[in-house]
C-alpha cells in the first residue's frame, strides 16, 4: 500500500474523538507508534480499528533495536507482524539506533558508532528483519548531541551505504538533521544532498528546544523557521514525499497540529511549482 501520498499527522489518543466523530479533510493519513498497538485487546485496538476505517496509516516503532547488540528480539517481531498485518501500513519505520541491552529497554533512542563494522552489523540486522517482516524496513535517522571518537565516516555517507546494501528506505526527519548540524557543527544542506533521493520514503517534521547550549529534539513545540527551510531545501532535492508533523508533548488541539500541516501544503506546492517552471 505504498500508494499513500500527501500530508500526515501522528495519531495521539488526545484527537482519538476528532478523528472517530468528525470528517478531517486536511489529513490525508495518519502514523500510529506500533508498540501502542502491540496488545492482545481492549480500548488501544477499538480505537485502531474504528480510525482505520476511514484513514490510510503506517507505522513507526520505537523499540527494534536495529543498532543493538542483543539478538533479534522474535517476540517482538512477532508481535509486529501481527500488528502489520491487522493495520496493511504503507510501511514501517523504527529508528536508527540502539534501545537497550542484557534485554534491558531503556526507552531511549541511542547512537550507533559510524563505522564499518557497525554499517556490518545494522545490515545485516535490517535484511533478517525484512526477511521476517516480508517488506522493506524504512529507518528514521536519530538526533544526536555526542559522537563518537571511533567514527570513520559522517552520518550521512554511514546512511547512503545502509540504504544501499540493505536495500532498505528511509524515514527522512528534517527536524533531526537541523539539530544534529547545530549540535555537531556540520551543514545541514550537505547531509540532505549525500540522501539518495529514491530511497526517502517519509519525512518527519517536528519542534526542539534549546538546554545547556544543545538543541534538544523535544517533539513538544512547533516547527522553527530553521527546519522549515530545511525543508523546502529538502524537497528540491528529493521532490514530492509523503510528510508528517511529529508532536508527542505539550500536544495542542488537533485544528493546531493541522495549521502547521498546512504550512507544509504550502512550502510543498511553492517548492515544486519553481522545480516545474525551471524544468
Amino acid at each position: 500500500m505504498n500508494s499513500i501520498q500527501g500530508f500526515g499527522v501522528g495519531l495521539r489518543t488526545e484527537h482519538y474523538s476528532a478523528f472517530e466523530t468528525e470528517t478531517q479533510p486536511r489529513v490525508d493519513w495518519l502514523e500510529i507508534l506500533s508498540e501502542n498497538y502491540m496488545v492482545p485487546g481492549g480500548a488501544p485496538l477499538w480505537h485502531l480499528d474504528r480510525i482505520r476505517r476511514d484513514f490510510p496509516m503506517v507505522m513507526h516503532g520505537v523499540s527494534l533495536n536495529i543498532g543493538g547488540t542483543d539478538p533479534l528480539n522474535m517476540d517482538y517481531l512477532r508481535d509486529l507482524k501481527e500488528l502489520v498485518q491487522r493495520v496493511q501500513p504503507g510501511w514501517v519505520s523504527d529508528h536508527l539506533c540502539w534501545t537497550g541491552i542484557n534485554g534491558l529497554n531503556m526507552h531511549d533512542l541511542l547512537p550507533v558508532p559510524y563505522t564499518q563494522a557497525a554499517l556490518r552489523h545494522i545490515c545485516d540486522r535490517i535484511q533478517r528483519v525484512q526477511d521476517f517482516l516480508g517488506r522493506r524496513l524504512v529507518l528514521e535517522n536519530p538526533s544526536s548531541y555526542v559522537a563518537f571518537a571511533a567514527d570513520e565516516m559522517p552520518e550521512w555517507e554511514f546512511i547512503a551505504e545502509m540504504l544501499r546494501r540493505a536495500d532498505c528506505e528511509m524515514l527522512l526527519d528534517v527536524n533531526n538533521v537541523y539539530v544534529s548540524s547545530v549540535n555537531h557543527g556540520f551543514d545541514a544542506n550537505t547531509y540532505i544532498n549525500a540522501v539518495p533521493a529514491e530511497r526517502v520514503r517519509q519525512i518527519h517534521l517536528a519542534g526542539h528546544e534549546v538546554q545547556d547550549g544543545y538543541l534538544i529534539d523535544t517533539h513538544d513545540h512547533p516547527v522553527c523557521d530553521a527546519v522549515w527551510q530545511l525543508y523546502g531545501y529538502t524537497l528540491q532535492r528529493c521532490g514530492s514525499v509523503p510528510t508528517m508533523i511529529e508532536r508527542d508533548d505539550n500536544i495542542p488541539a488537533l485544528h493546531v497540529l493541522l495549521d502547521e500541516l498546512d504550512q507544509a501544503r504550502q512550502i510543498h506546492t511553492q517548492v515544486l511549482a519553481v522545480e516545474e517552471c525551471a524544468a
